[in-house]
C-alpha cells in the first residue's frame, strides 16, 4: 500500500466528498464443456474401457499425423521405420512406430477389489503420497483395442507419462517381448482461438431473408484484471475470517486509499478455484455415537453436521456480489459431487448469493456463476481453462518430483484436462479441442507461473494457485497483457 493511503487511514474523518470509483466491466462467455445431463437422461453405464478407446479414437489421429511428419523416412543400421496399426501387429526386430493409451502398472496405486477384499480390516491404511515402488516394479505399457504392450527404454525415463495419456512409440520389439523404445510423441498442443474469436463469431446473426447481420457489440475498452484465489478453507471459526475480511474489504476498496482503490476498481472479476470449504471432520462410527431416544424431524442434527463453513461462505460471497462478479469453482472439500468432472454446487448452498444468479433456463450467465470443475470460458477475449487441482494432485502421485508447471504443461500437450480420471459420459469431455490462452490449477503448494509455446504459435500463460489459507496469496491476471501479480495478506501477532 502507498504512503498516501496510509495516511488517509490514519488521519481524522472529514467532510470531502470523493468521487466514486467506477469497477471495470468484464467480458464474460463460459462454455458449458463438462455440465453433465441431468435427470432421465444420466447414467452409469458407460465402461472405463470404453472412455478410454473413446479417448484413443479421437486423439490418435492427430498424434499420428506428429509421428509421421517426425519419423518419415527415419532409418537405424539401413532398416527404415514403418508404422503398424496395431499393437499386437508389432513382430520382434523389426523397427516401426505405432499410438496407442498409456497404462501405468504401480503396485502400490488404490486396487477398488483390494479394498473391498480387506473390508473388514480394523483401520484403513493412510493414503500415500506417490504410488511409485522403490524396488522398480513399476511397468509402463502401450494399450489399444487389440492388446497392451510392455515399454522399455531411456526416453521413457526422460518423459513425464501417466495412465491415460496417448502417445506414439517408435522401436523394436526385444526376444522378451519388450518394446525398447527409441523416440515418442504426444498429440502437442490443439489450435487456439483468437482473442475475441468465439465472442466475434456468435455476434452474426441470422435474419428472416438467410443474410448476416452483425449484432451490435459494447465498445471494447481497456482490459482490466481477474483475481484468482483457491483455497480459502472456510471452517467456520473465527480464527479463519481475519484473512478473509481482509482480503474482502481490499476487494470492496474498503481497506486503502483512494490511489490503491483506484487499482481496485480495475479488478473486473473474482474467480474462486476450489476448495472455498475446509475438509469436513469424519463423522463417528455407530457404536460411538450416544443412544438417541427420537430422531429430528425438522431441521439437521447439530451432531452430523455443522451448518457453520456454508453459512459463513455464503455471507463471504453475499458481501462482495454487488461490487465484483464472482465464478466458483468447485473442489475436492466442497459440497458436490468427488467424481470428475464436479458439477456446480448447488443453488440451495447459498440462500443470500444465489440472487445473483441466472434465471433458470437463461442463456446468459449470472453475476455469480457456479460452474463446474474443470471449467473453461472466454474473459475479456482470452480463453480460460482451470481445475480445482485434482488431476495435477494425482498425476504428481505418478511421478518423481514436484514440478507442477511441468505437469501442467505435459496436460495441455496431452491435450487431456485429466488423464487419470474417466468419467460418465459418451464422449470423453476431458479431451482439450482447443488450446486456452491461460490455463490455472488451484490449491498448489506455491505460488507458480510460466509461459509455454506450442508447435504453431500457441502461447499459454499457466499459473499454479496456491492455497488462500496456508499463504493468503491471491493472483491478479492483466487481461491485457496476460502478466501475472501476487497479492499476500497477513496477520502479524503481537510481540
Amino acid at each position: 500500500m502507498e504512503e498516501p493511503d496510509i495516511n488517509e487511514l490514519l488521519r481524522s474523518p472529514s467532510d470531502r466528498e470523493y468521487p466514486p470509483i467506477e469497477r471495470h466491466a468484464s467480458f464474460y462467455n463460459p462454455l458449458r464443456t463438462f455440465d453433465l445431463a441431468k435427470g432421465d437422461q444420466k447414467h452409469y453405464q458407460q465402461q472405463y474401457a470404453d472412455l478410454y478407446f473413446l479417448r484413443l479414437a479421437k486423439l490418435k489421429p492427430a498424434v499420428e499425423e506428429i509421428a509421421e511428419q517426425s519419423w518419415r523416412e527415419f532409418e537405424i543400421a539401413g532398416e527404415t521405420v514403418r508404422r503398424v496399426d496395431r499393437v499386437l501387429d508389432v513382430r520382434q526386430g523389426e523397427l516401426c512406430w505405432m499410438a496407442g493409451t498409456v497404462y501405468v502398472d504401480m503396485p502400490l496405486k488404490p486396487n477398488i477389489l483390494d479394498d473391498i477384499s480387506k473390508d473388514h480390516w480394523i483401520s484403513a491404511p493412510p493414503p500415500r503420497e506417490k504410488y511409485l515402488s522403490p524396488s522398480g516394479q513399476d511397468q509402463t505399457m502401450l494399450e489399444d483395442e487389440s492388446g497392451r504392450l510392455r515399454l522399455i527404454g531411456t526416453p521413457l525415463q526422460m518423459s513425464l507419462l501417466v495412465t491415460g495419456c496417448i502417445i506414439a512409440v517408435m522401436g523394436t520389439e526385444n526376444a522378451n517381448g519388450e518394446f525398447e523404445v527409441v523416440d515418442l510423441k504426444y498429440p502437442d498442443l490443439p489450435g487456439q482461438p483468437q482473442r475475441w474469436e468465439r465472442d466475434d463469431s456468435s455476434a452474426l446473426l441470422s435474419n428472416d431473408n438467410g443474410t448476416s447481420q452483425v449484432k451490435t457489440q459494447e465498445k471494447r475498452v481497456e482490459g482490466g484484471k481477474v483475481a484468482i484465489v483457491s483455497g480459502l478453507g472456510i471452517s467456520g471459526d473465527q480464527a479463519d475470517t481475519l484473512a478473509l475480511d481482509l482480503f474482502m474489504e481490499y476487494l470492496l476498496g474498503e481497506a486503502c486509499g483512494p490511489s490503491t482503490q483506484n487499482d481496485v476498481g480495475k479488478i473486473s472479476r473474482l474467480v474462486i478455484a476450489g476448495n472455498s470449504i475446509s475438509e469436513g471432520t469424519p463423522l463417528a462410527a455407530q457404536e460411538e455415537l450416544p443412544d438417541k431416544k427420537a430422531s429430528k424431524k425438522y431441521g439437521y442434527d447439530a451432531s452430523a453436521y455443522n451448518p457453520a463453513p456454508t453459512v459463513h461462505l455464503d455471507n463471504f460471497l453475499a458481501t462482495l456480489l454487488p461490487s465484483i462478479p464472482i465464478t466458483l469453482l468447485p473442489g475436492e472439500s466442497d459440497p458436490a459431487n468427488v467424481s470428475l468432472p464436479q458439477q456446480p454446487i448447488h443453488p440451495a448452498i447459498f440462500p443470500r448469493s444465489r440472487a445473483y444468479s441466472a434465471i433458470p433456463g437463461s442463456e446468459e450467465p449470472g453475476w455469480f456463476d457456479s460452474v463446474t470443475n474443470p471449467w473453461e470460458g472466454d474473459v475479456d477475449g482470452w480463453r480460460m481453462m482451470g481445475t480445482g487441482g485434482q488431476p495435477i494432485d494425482d498425476v504428481y502421485k505418478y511421478v518423481e518430483g514436484d514440478e507442477r508447471l511441468e505437469m501442467m504443461e505435459n496436460l495441455l500437450r496431452w491435450r487431456c484436462g485429466a488423464p487419470t480420471a474417466p468419467d460418465t459420459l459418451y464422449k470423453d469431455s476431458f479431451v482439450i479441442d482447443e488450446c486456452p490462452h491461460v490455463y490455472f490449477v488451484g490449491n498448489q503448494p506455491k505460488f507458480e507461473s510460466t509461459v509455454i509455446e506450442g508447435p504453431t504459435g500457441q502461447t499459454v500463460r499457466l499459473i499454479a494457485v496456491p492455497k488462500f489459507k496456508e499463504t493468503g496469496e491471491v493472483v491478479l491476471l492483466d487481461m491485457d497483457t496476460l502478466d501475472v501479480d501476487l497479492l499476500r495478506f497477513e496477520l502479524f501477532d503481537d510481540p
